[in-house]
């Protein structure tokens, strides 16, 4: 573990000094290991990582490259880290999604177009739509934030966010609002955060957004309460 850690520090090495930027193939696994000055076996694992990691393609036949480093791709794994928390710790996850979320709302509210806003209203339409279809308003639900979020331009906290907002998250928390005759309170906070967007009113939209996330982390505790312990 030890060769291989070493491996992944010297290659990352090259990728941040730029020796190795976007797109660059990789000298062969031979070439590498004695540039670096290490084993084949530490180089080859180290790749294996990496790859792991979204850093390098590995192209079969071809050669290995260096990703375009874009945050959607570096951060692609995140959502699946989220899947795997244990109950106790997805409050923990809200908590962070109602320092960021917000905030994130509050400046899409000053860069949102036109065609923006016909997108968001076209999605709320669907819900709306969707009535008591769990399935559904998990689909929309998930179209609408990343609508939003999107709107900031920022990549990073685009990509981040969306791997907060794991499906299985966002299913438990609709369901329970479906169980207990309340979708339509969380609908209309979509709304007010649509229509907070529309009038570019940043501190609105930010107050919406809030409101919002708090509504979803009250049900989410209270489908976790009601949970079999086994699964916390």
């Amino acid at each position: 573990m030890a060769l291989t850690d070493e491996a992944i520090t010297r290659i990352r090495g090259l990728i941040q000094s730029g020796e190795l930027p976007p797109g660059a193939r990789l000298p062969t696994e031979q070439q590498l290991s004695h540039q670096l000055g290490l084993s084949r076996s530490g180089v080859r694992e180290a790749v294996k990582v990496l790859e792991a990691a979204r850093v390098l393609d590995v192209r079969r036949g071809d050669g290995t490259y260096v990703t375009s480093l874009a945050p959607r791709l570096l951060l692609e794994g995140l959502g699946v880290a989220v899947e795997l928390l244990r109950d106790d710790t997805l409050l923990e996850v809200m908590e962070v999604r109602r320092m960021l979320e917000p905030v994130a709302t509050g400046v899409a509210a000053l860069r949102i177009t036109d065609a923006d806003v016909d997108r968001l209203g076209g999605i709320l339409e669907d819900m709306r739509g969707a009535a008591d279809d769990a399935e559904q308003l998990i689909r929309y639900d998930a179209a609408f934030h990343r609508t939003v979020i999107a709107v900031t331009g920022n990549e990073t906290l685009t990509s981040l966010l969306d791997g907060l907002s794991g499906q299985t998250l966002r299913a438990r928390v609709w369901r329970g609002l479906i169980e207990g005759g309340s979708a339509h309170v969380t609908l209309n906070e979509h709304e007010a955060i649509y229509l907070a967007l529309r009038a570019r009113d940043q501190l609105l939209a930010q107050a919406s957004a809030l409101i919002h996330v708090n509504t979803s982390e009250s049900w989410l505790r209270t489908v976790l309460a009601a949970a079999p312990r086994q699964h916390r």
